[in-house]
């Protein structure tokens, strides 16, 4: 049981650090505090810093779980929350779980609608929320007649809610005698919700412990190790990551924030060995470097052993550029799925290096296939749907059986991911089934052109969506976004693209922003929906 490691980690070593937050832009009217930290002040001029060590994280999850008991949680009940980035936030989602309870993590960028339909889908019948979520909370709270308890964790508790802090000092820190076992249900993951409202994903325990075994089995953490943790943890992603430092019973570091200087003086200062990164972040942190922004001269960097990307396709120019920066460093790729429970089927391996642009072959205790229509596997070098089968996948879509069905089938999870196998038995990610742009009756896999324009000096980002055409069908269409210190024109990066094949060039090159969600992934719906307009269609006929 995942819970069991906590315990086994306060138990042997009590006084050692498990957490660390940084808050390099600390606003003392958003803290959120257990009471001891209240009286808690910045040092001018330096990020705002708090820890914890096992003992204290193991008893105040032991609280929160007699606190949710004693207001009549049962094992089984759906507990939420809708926390940003801290030391509370991992002791409350344990305390969920040692309670028998089902936690039910809620992205941060949720609307209130959101936030609403969320609580409804999943049943939830109590939510820890956070100072941030005030506004949005008073929208709905008339709304949500499922949710019997609302614990506020800050100050000046609103009048709809229950004072966290007022009532945790009361409950014993003793662990609550709840059985469990890993065919129990422990979590309510949802989806990106990039094609409409998210989707509720429920794993049993036995999926939590398989992704925290996973973890460490990848990468190795040792006691030793300390762990740069930046993505928000209501996501697999993150949180799944951190179970290797559960697992080896290291520290971790929470950076609230993702300025290139916050990450690299983060690593530094609190000598960290392990960082996984997003993209965009990795790609801010090379251009910081490569302006002077940030001097690795005057920062240590020598104890940081591994660097790792997932959430989405990594283009291998990133690699390349990271390891000229870190020659010395260790580099993996992970994929996942909220559905298979966060990163960890597929993984590059840090000995395959040689291999980048490959997400990898099958992950510990998981395995790989690419089908066809009709299920039957391809032969290797043909492009087909990815999916995998192992402990981490989800058990259901809750409530949803129709969706279940679609995505789950004799125990295989459809990722709709399109992809190839070399003849190594690596696998690459060819694009989202999805995302997959027909003109022309010939397919266009974003994915491919995108990494190409990423290797102009110039862009920054790059997303490639399929726009209508009254004649093609569809044709594809780059919003590009350029580095601040560049400028760069249509015809030069049509010239750039000369050197695709002619089917394979954007017809529509849109300068802009590319948006991304929290976990890294373009938001290509939104793109879809933001340039899929009379007047740019109107252009392409034109063409």
């Amino acid at each position: 049981m995942l819970t069991r490691f906590l315990e086994d980690n306060a138990r042997t070593h009590p006084s050692e650090i498990a957490l660390v937050e940084i808050n390099p832009s600390f606003e003392p009217e958003s803290r959120i505090t257990w009471r001891e930290y209240s009286l808690m002040q910045p040092i001018p001029g330096q990020p705002f810093r708090r820890e914890m060590t096992w003992r204290g994280f193991d008893l105040k999850a032991n609280r929160f779980a007699n606190l949710l008991m004693t207001r009549g949680c049962r094992k089984g009940q759906k507990v939420a929350i809708l926390l940003m980035n801290s030391l509370e936030w991992l002791p409350i989602y344990f305390g969920i779980l040692k309670a028998g309870a089902v936690a039910v993590p809620l992205n941060y960028r949720y609307t209130a609608e959101e936030i609403r339909y969320c609580l409804e889908k999943s049943d939830a019948s109590m939510l820890a929320f956070g100072p941030e979520f005030v506004g949005r909370m008073e929208e709905i709270v008339g709304q949500i007649p499922k949710v019997k308890h609302l614990f506020y964790i800050g100050e000046d508790c609103p009048t709809f809610a229950d004072s966290f802090d007022h009532m945790i000092r009361y409950c014993s820190s003793h662990a609550p005698e709840v059985e469990l076992c890993e065919d129990d249900i422990g979590a309510i993951y949802f989806s990106s919700g990039t094609t409409g409202f998210p989707k509720a994903i429920l794993h049993a325990h036995r999926a939590l412990t398989h992704a925290a075994l996973t973890e460490q089995n990848h990468h190795g953490q040792t006691h030793e190790d300390v762990f740069l943790c930046i993505p928000p943890l209501y996501h697999t992603g993150a949180k799944m990551h951190w179970f290797g430092s559960l697992v080896s019973c290291s520290r971790a570091v929470l950076l609230k924030g993702t300025k290139p200087e916050w990450i690299m003086n983060a690593i530094s200062q609190e000598k960290c060995t392990i960082v996984w990164l997003l993209v965009p972040w990795a790609q801010d942190l090379l251009d910081a470097i490569d302006r002077g922004d940030v001097n690795l001269d005057k920062l240590q960097t020598r104890q940081l052993r591994l660097m790792h990307i997932g959430a989405q396709p990594v283009p291998p120019s990133l690699v390349g550029r990271w390891l000229q920066k870190f020659p010395t460093h260790q580099y993996d790729t992970n994929y996942g799925l909220s559905e298979s429970i966060g990163p960890g089927c597929v993984h590059l391996g840090v000995e395959n290096v040689h291999k980048v642009g490959a997400i990898g072959k099958a992950g510990y205790g998981w395995e790989t296939r690419i089908v066809d229509e009709e299920g039957r596997d391809v032969a290797p070098g043909d492009v087909g749907e990815l999916i995998v089968r192992g402990p981490g996948v989800m058990l259901c879509y809750y409530n949803d059986k129709a969706a279940t069905d679609e995505v789950l089938k004799d125990g295989w999870l459809y990722t709709g991911d399109m992809a190839m196998e070399d003849e190594d038995g690596f696998i690459f990610l060819v694009d989202r089934k999805k995302d997959v742009i027909i003109t022309g009756g010939e397919n266009l896999y974003p994915v491919q052109i995108e990494n190409f324009i990423r290797k102009h000096e110039a862009v920054k980002d790059v997303a490639v969506i399929g726009l209508p055409h009254p004649r093609l069908g569809e044709i594809a269409a780059a919003i590009v976004e350029v580095k601040p210190e560049y400028s760069l024109s249509e015809e030069e990066l049509n010239a750039f693209c000369a050197a695709l094949p002619r089917y394979k060039r954007p017809r529509e090159i849109i300068f802009a922003d590319v948006p991304r969600n929290p976990t890294g992934k373009i938001e290509k719906p939104k793109l879809r929906r933001m340039y899929c307009v009379d007047n740019l269609v109107a252009r392409q006929i034109a063409r």
